[in-house]
């Protein structure tokens, strides 16, 4: 087994709209309230790593679907960029669904899906790995379409003879729907208090 470096330069991920869902499941939050860069420095820290990079990816609301929301997410994307975190973000669009319920009968509803994100953030992940960026991949998901992400990185970790961890980071708390992390990373439960103290500050 290989012996981690003295200083594990760490990376964080973020898929924005699973983080927020999670905070929402788990602790009742209604609008996207976290602070990233602390986010993302307190779950490092617990693991003894350094952040040397900040990544946040989102869809977005349009003001017509949703107001609220995208007022909260476009003030929140101008401080994360005045914070130094790399911002990509992506239009929600609307996509009809059938549902079979109970009764036999089918519903058609609406809903809206961001594209392209999951890909976005593989694609950078994997970059960042190539090019020895980083010792340790912070993933903010628990989205199981990333674990042939995680799978890519263990094997070039193998490639290239050293030490580097895939971690997925997500909120737990008492109204928690999933509490999975990503399968074939370190899970990395971020409870209420951690999640509280990485609030943003408003003057």
């Amino acid at each position: 087994m290989r012996r981690p470096p003295p200083v594990i330069r760490a990376i964080a991920f973020i898929d924005g709209q699973n983080l927020f869902g999670a905070a929402r499941d788990a602790f009742g939050v209604r609008a996207p309230s976290f602070d990233v860069v602390a986010l993302s420095h307190a779950v490092a820290a617990a693991q003894g790593w350094e952040v040397h990079g900040v990544r946040f990816y989102s869809g977005v609301p349009s003001a017509n679907d949703n107001a609220r929301l995208h007022r909260a997410w476009s003030s929140q994307l101008r401080e994360m960029r005045a914070q130094g975190v790399h911002v990509t973000v992506r239009p929600l669009r609307h996509r009809r669904k059938r549902a079979c319920l109970d009764d036999g009968t089918t519903a058609t509803f609406t809903v809206l899906e961001e594209k392209g994100i999951d890909v976005r953030i593989a694609l950078d992940i994997m970059r960042a790995v190539i090019d020895r960026a980083c010792d340790a991949v912070v993933l903010f998901s628990q989205d199981q379409d990333f674990v042939e992400v995680a799978v890519e990185v263990r094997a070039i970790a193998q490639a290239q003879q050293r030490w580097l961890k895939i971690a997925s980071a997500f909120p737990v708390g008492e109204g928690a729907l999933n509490r999975r992390g990503v399968d074939r990373t370190d899970w990395l439960p971020i409870d209420r208090t951690t999640y509280e103290a990485c609030l943003r500050r408003r003057g």
